[in-house]
Order: structure tokens, then C-alpha cells, then sequence
């Protein structure tokens, strides 16, 4: 096994893997402080995530992907970290976290809505006073407040910084000919909001996991943009949700 230690979300994860590659993966948040945890992954782990992959294309339409073993078992060891961090009252969220001026703000979609792009005219449009927080799977400590942070998971494009920033807002983002943005009820955000979540297997941790989500609605304001692809709509968002 190959043991290395990082620090995700303010918890320190002593990682036990058969592979060198998720180490590489995670590197940028090594360290050598005491862990908080340990996760260690197994051929089984690895076997299981190539018959879930399987099982969604199967649900998609589309051919069989076929994945390396080191690549697998990067998808199993952020799955083991996600499930512990519902001990710290922490969830793995699906969405796409742009910061400005040190306040966060999170858009979520199904995939290929167009989210991504989306955040990145928020950088184009806001210069230096944009960060990138996180891409595609941001974790969420969810308390008081909100604080969503940057991960090594952060997407194709490994768009994200290994920082955290307070989260204002959760906005569920669509496709319009003409840009708006409306403030939601938790009614009318909740079933985005639970589709978007890690939903573990395991009935206690996702009965823990009902309960965050629960919190996470209530704690920071929620929204719905609809968006035409255009930078212009960086600035509709931004001031919208103000």
C-alpha cells in the first residue's frame, strides 16, 4: 500500500491506496500534520466503481467506458472520504463554486447544462476578484454557516484552489433565451438540491445526509437563473442574488 497524508476541508486523511495516482492527483494538498481519519481502498473498492460506471451507461445509452484500475480508484477514495465527512457535518455536493471578494457562490445543474461555463464568465467579467473554488465537487460543512471548499475532485478541467470561502447562495441554473435570475423557496430548490448531494448507500449515513441537506437549505439563500451563454449574464447573477 502507498500512505500519504492530506488535508481536505480542514481534516486531515491519511489515504491507503494500491496505486501512485491518486496520490499525484491530491497532491497539492499533502501534508504533514496529525490525521484526523484514514481511508484505504481495496480491488473490491476499485471493482465496484467499474460496475456502477457500467450500470450508468447503461441508464445513459451509451457504449461501455472502460477505465484504468489507478483511475477507479480515485473515484473509490473520494467516495470513502465523502461518506467520513458526514462525521464533520460535511457533504460532497455536485455543482460549480466561483468566489467574488471572498463570498461564494454555488451553481448546480444536471451535467452538461452549461454550469462551468457559466463560472467562467464570472472570472471573465469579475477580473481579479473572482477565484475558482472548486468545478465539479466542492465539499460543504454545513453549521451556523456554510463554507464550501476547494477540493483536488474539481472537475475534467481541474478548475479550483485549495482554499474555502463562506457560501451565500445556491443557485439552480438553466437554459434561457433572455437572462433572469428569481429567488426559490427550499420547496422549490429541495429535490435539485438532494439530486445534487452524495446520496451514501448506507441508510444512518444517508438518513445523516437527509439531515444535512435539511440545514444546508435553510442556511443560505437559494436561487434560479436562466441564463443565455452570455457574459453579460455573469453580471445578471452576480447582482441578483445581492
Amino acid at each position: 500500500m502507498i500512505t500519504r497524508k492530506y488535508k481536505i476541508a480542514d481534516k486531515v486523511v491519511e489515504v491507503n491506496s494500491i496505486y501512485d495516482e491518486v496520490h499525484e492527483y491530491c497532491s497539492d494538498y499533502q501534508t504533514d500534520e496529525p490525521a484526523d481519519y484514514s481511508v484505504t481502498t481495496t480491488q473490491a473498492d476499485i471493482d465496484f466503481e467499474r460496475q456502477k460506471s457500467a450500470r450508468e451507461d447503461e441508464i445513459e445509452g451509451i457504449p461501455t467506458r472502460h477505465f484504468s484500475d489507478s483511475y477507479l480508484e480515485e473515484l473509490a477514495v473520494y467516495r470513502k472520504i465523502a461518506e467520513k465527512m458526514l462525521d464533520y457535518d460535511t457533504v460532497l455536493f455536485h455543482g460549480s463554486v466561483v468566489a467574488v471578494d471572498g463570498v461564494g457562490y454555488l451553481f448546480t445543474a444536471k451535467s452538461g447544462t452549461g454550469k462551468s461555463t457559466h463560472t467562467r464568465f464570472w472570472r471573465e467579467y469579475f477580473g481579479e476578484r473572482a477565484v475558482m473554488v472548486n468545478d465539479d465537487k466542492p465539499l460543504l460543512h454545513i453549521a451556523d454557516t456554510v463554507t464550501a471548499y476547494g477540493t483536488p475532485y474539481n472537475g475534467k478541467h481541474r478548475l479550483g484552489t485549495n482554499t474555502s470561502v463562506p457560501l451565500k447562495a445556491i443557485c439552480i441554473f438553466t437554459r434561457s433565451a433572455e437572462n433572469h435570475i428569481e429567488p426559490i423557496t427550499r420547496e422549490q430548490a429541495y429535490t435539485m438540491l438532494l439530486q445534487q448531494v452524495y446520496r451514501p448507500a448506507d441508510m444512518l449515513k444517508m438518513a445523516k445526509t437527509l439531515e444535512l441537506v435539511d440545514r444546508l437549505a435553510e442556511s443560505v439563500k437559494l436561487y434560479r437563473l436562466g441564463c443565455n451563454m452570455d457574459i453579460s449574464a455573469a453580471q445578471v447573477a452576480y447582482e441578483g442574488m445581492q
